[in-house]
């Protein structure tokens, strides 16, 4: 059969049936099936704003240190002849205690000399007056021969002038004259010296005197008395031993009061500053009158230590800044003070707040009120909310105070609002939201402040 023939027959007629099998099923084929678009809603956690009070709160790290410390210097050298037996690092001792007492033998002796000194000045003090009214006298007796002597060469000079005596005559008893006058000269010359005399002998006494006083006073300093209450540190001092002027021998822990140098970031502790109502709406830069604000503020202080699973606390003052900005870490150093911190311990569980504990101090203004919320829940210094339509919408709010994960707002955030808690996919305003209400979230915040 030939090729066209073949072409006719068989392969046009299965072409044609195929043909109209498919143009059967395509006009009776059901139509596709139509999906209507509907608006997709984003799940997100939500918390309703609520009103709440938070304490601002800072906490810093420091090691305890006394707030006095006492130095024994000695003040006089000398043999040490008693030691206190209580002398002992570690040993607590009372106000007033001798700490140790030099050998009083050099000291009474010069007491003694000192003494003897005195006695010696004023006996001269005594002899330069008797000697004035032995001068006195004496010097009655030449006047009166002086008086004689001038009547002499009185009539000297008239036998002289009447030619009855020689010159030679004259001329002795003018001598005789001179002598006398020189006597008397003499004897007062003696006397206008007593004055000055007695003014050295009296300015001798006092200087005497003092000595005494000086010897007096360092008895007294060769025992060597603890002016407060205070904790052994360390001693170097022994029976026998010779001490020097100056040298120390011994260093004293006041426990009477302790200090802690708490190093806080200088931002925070600014805010925490600013948190308290009644704070300047500038802080001032000079030291001391930062220090006078933080005493009018009277911030709060807690001192804590911490035992494995037991936190002991001890009361504290905010008393004043330290001396400047830590270079390595840019923190401020705020000083608290302890009362008593001997005082307050507990047989068996609390211990004394001894000086080199490490500890972590709280420090806390007045409380505040506002709309607290989660730190995750502020983007960009905008806040997302749900309102009534669920649907998603932005305010600007910036935060009053941050603390750790809490941020609290005192405007911006209107009370009762729905925040949204989780990031909305998209963060488009306006966008459908499926909320969910997480009622613990801030409660579990709160507690989680509080334990701090």
């Amino acid at each position: 059969m030939k090729t066209g023939l073949k072409l006719a027959l068989i392969t046009l007629p299965i072409a044609l049936v195929g043909a109209a099998i498919l143009a059967y099923v395509v006009a009776n084929r059901a139509p596709p099936e139509r999906i209507d678009l509907a608006e997709r809603a984003s799940a997100v956690r939500v918390t309703t704003a609520k009103v709440r009070e938070i304490t601002p709160t800072v906490i810093g790290f420091g090691v305890v240190t006394p707030a006095r410390t006492f130095q024994a210097i000695t003040q006089v050298g000398g043999t040490v002849d008693y030691v206190n037996p209580a002398l002992q690092d570690g040993q607590i001792l009372p106000k007033g205690a001798v700490l140790w007492r030099l050998s009083p033998t050099d000291f009474n002796l010069a007491i003694a000399q000192a003494n003897a000194n005195i006695r010696s000045a004023e006996a001269r003090l005594a002899e330069l007056s008797v000697s004035e009214e032995n001068q006195r006298a004496a010097l009655e007796i030449e006047q009166e021969a002086l008086s004689v002597k001038a009547s002499d060469l009185a009539r000297a000079e008239a036998l002289f002038k009447a030619g009855t005596m020689t010159q030679t005559a004259r001329d002795a008893v003018r001598a005789a004259h001179l002598a006398q006058r020189q006597k008397v000269q003499g004897i007062e010359s003696t006397l206008a010296l007593f004055p000055t005399q007695r003014a050295v002998q009296t300015e001798q006494i006092a200087l005497y005197e003092a000595n005494l006083d000086t010897a007096e006073l360092n008895l007294q300093r060769s025992n060597m008395t603890l002016p407060f209450t205070a904790r052994v540190a360390s001693h170097s001092i022994e029976v026998g031993q010779f001490l020097n002027v100056g040298q120390s021998a011994a260093t004293l822990d006041g426990v009477d009061l302790a200090e802690v140098v708490v190093q806080v970031a200088m931002d925070r502790f600014r805010r925490l500053v600013q948190s308290h109502g009644d704070a300047p709406r500038t802080l001032p830069m000079d030291p001391s009158q930062l220090t006078d604000v933080l005493r009018t503020l009277k911030l709060q202080a807690q001192v804590r230590l911490s035992l494995g699973d037991e936190v002991v606390t001890w009361p504290a003052t905010v008393a004043r800044l330290s001396d400047g900005i830590d270079l390595k870490t840019g923190t401020v150093g705020v000083v608290v003070q302890v009362d008593n911190p001997y005082g307050r311990t507990e047989a068996g569980n609390r211990p004394p707040l001894a000086k080199g504990m490490f500890v972590d101090v709280a420090l806390r203004s007045t409380p505040v009120s506002g709309i607290v919320l989660p730190r995750s829940a502020l983007h960009n210094g905008r806040v997302f909310v749900a309102d009534q339509d669920n649907r998603l919408s932005t305010l600007a709010a910036s935060p009053h105070l941050l603390q750790d994960n809490i941020a609290l707002f005192t405007e911006g955030v209107p009370e009762g609002s729905r925040i949204v808690l989780s990031t909305p996919i998209p963060m488009i305003d306006g966008a459908l939201l499926d909320p969910h209400p997480d009622p613990a979230v801030i409660d579990q915040l709160l507690a989680e402040d509080a334990a701090q």
